[in-house]
């Protein structure tokens, strides 16, 4: 009798192994369906910033801000599906690699809830960074979106703004890319920016062929931008052919 019960057991367990993967398939079909678009998304916006600032077209620039809707529409449809599995499939380890793709753009109740302690896969290695996302939100005021950008200070050391949050601090944000040579040309000037100011606001700089979502995501429109931020906001910017040295320190001395 105890061989039969086992044997049923271990049966049931692989019929609802199965069930589970027969649910999760319309969800990984519409995930991959989704980073699909965001792939090809960036693609698109890659090759427009290719474009010397001067010679883009009023059609170009049309281009850019459909880019950037489409963008934002994206994210907001990742967000919902990502909380539609976690709410589906708490018990299982399965909302685990979709948490750690999506959890930028929880709010701090939406991550708080989805990394609950009773959850079947909160001890996956996955959702570390996701753990701590939510001990930095903590010291932010509930309920306020919060852009994360993980990047690199005067010293190539990475961090990550979530680490200023909550505590009133401007960070400064060089985006640049390879490929930029004004970009290239700036960074020792700003190096010199970062010795004068970098008491008072923490310069940082983000490669954004790295993270071309991200760009999207913080409207980069152009290179060179360099950006101040406060509490994970962006409060000023100076892009392309405005980001010169004088106008970048005028910038910078209206928050030090």
């Amino acid at each position: 009798m105890k061989k039969i019960f086992l044997a049923a057991l271990l049966a049931a367990q692989v019929l609802t192994g199965f069930a589970q993967s027969q649910d999760f398939k319309p969800y990984e079909e519409k995930m991959n369906k989704l980073y699909a678009e965001f792939t090809a998304l960036n693609n698109e916006y890659a090759a427009l910033r290719q474009k010397d600032p001067k010679t883009m077209t009023d059609a170009d620039k049309q281009n850019i801000e459909r880019i950037m809707a489409k963008g934002d529409s994206l994210s907001e449809v990742h967000t919902a599906l990502t909380l539609e599995i976690v709410k589906n499939f708490r018990d299982t380890k399965y909302p685990a690699k979709y948490i750690a793709d999506a959890f930028s753009g929880f709010t701090y109740e939406q991550l708080k809830d989805a990394l609950a302690p009773t959850s079947g896969y909160y001890k996956e290695e996955s959702l570390k960074p996701a753990k701590e996302y939510l001990a930095m939100l903590e010291l932010r005021r509930p309920g306020l979106m919060y852009t994360d950008l993980v990047m690199k200070d005067m010293n190539d050391k990475e961090i990550k703004l979530s680490q200023y949050a909550g505590k009133g601090n401007y960070v400064f944000v060089d985006f640049w890319s390879q490929g930029c040579e004004p970009c290239k040309a700036l960074m020792p000037d700003v190096h010199k920016l970062a010795e004068t100011y970098g008491d008072k606001i923490k310069f940082t700089s983000l490669d954004t062929t790295k993270a071309r979502r991200l760009a999207i995501k913080q409207k980069v429109l152009g290179l060179p931008t360099l950006a101040i931020y406060k509490d994970g906001s962006k409060v000023e910017e100076v892009t392309k052919d405005d980001a010169t040295i004088p106008n970048i320190e005028a910038m910078i001395k209206k928050y030090y």
